[in-house]
């Protein structure tokens, strides 16, 4: 059964948005600590502290939904121009939030249980909200489906956006 944990248009600056789950969490602008062995360089695993989404838009808002399902679910057909998959585990006795760059938006992500899991991300119209950027309406969206799964490397599943093609080679291919 999926359980929606979040659906909003997030808004944020710098394109910034992260799963923290410690106090102080979140992307400090070190792309080493965050994406550090992996090959995608759209969600960044690698910190201790969280998940940093690098989303397409420099400023204004974006959606974000953000589905917990029981197993791992389909590709989404065409839909979804970009999807990228990590892992990632939360620690027992921590709450997971959600933080927009530097606190700007936030909130708590309630029903999500300590442990590991596999987390798929799939956008659409980043290279519109990369170029539309100070836009009143959503431009570009994304879906992310989490589920239990033991750790597996990063995987860059599709890429059909500019924008993706650039973070992939600029800050995931070089680790």
């Amino acid at each position: 059964m999926d359980t929606v944990l979040m659906d909003l248009v997030v808004y944020t600056d710098y394109g910034q948005f992260d799963l923290v789950w410690a106090e102080g969490g979140g992307f400090d602008g070190n792309f080493d600590r965050n994406f550090t062995g992996q090959v995608n360089g759209l969600v960044g695993a690698a910190a201790p502290d969280g998940v940093y989404l690098n989303l397409a838009r420099r400023s204004g808002g974006s959606s974000v939904r953000i589905v917990l399902v029981d197993v791992p679910p389909g590709i989404g057909g065409p839909l979804w121009e970009d999807i990228v998959e990590v892992s990632t585990s939360i620690p027992a006795g921590q709450a997971l939030h959600w933080w927009g760059w530097a606190g700007m938006s936030g909130g708590v992500l309630a029903g999500l249980e300590p442990g590991s899991y596999r987390l798929r991300a799939s956008a659409r119209g980043r290279d519109t909200g990369r170029d539309d950027d100070y836009s009143d309406r959503v431009l570009d969206f994304y879906l992310l489906e989490m589920w239990p799964a033991a750790w597996q490397p990063d995987a860059i599943l599709r890429v059909g956006s500019d924008d993706a093609k650039y973070w992939h080679r600029e800050v995931g291919g070089r680790r």
